[in-house]
């Protein structure tokens, strides 16, 4: 099944106070955290949601692996 695909726009109202939804895209994929309990109300630590955080991951304290724990929804679309 092809994922659909979503802006950035799209993405930034899915950080748990715009819209309910808790979503964030890592390497062009977009994943559902909103099951985690480390991501309630749609933080984690100093990250929100609604956002690529594949630039961040260099700085968390675990690797790509944790993103292996949710589904991928979507994809975030390239300009």
């Amino acid at each position: 099944m092809e994922l659909p695909e979503f802006t950035k726009q799209q993405l930034a109202l899915r950080n748990g106070q715009d819209k309910p939804q808790i979503w964030v895209a890592y390497l062009g994929l977009i994943y559902d955290v909103g099951e985690s309990r480390l991501w309630k109300n749609g933080k984690h630590y100093e990250h929100w949601a609604g956002q690529d955080l594949t630039d961040e991951l260099a700085d968390a304290p675990h690797s790509e692996t944790v993103f292996e724990k949710f589904t991928a929804i979507g994809k975030l679309k390239s300009y």
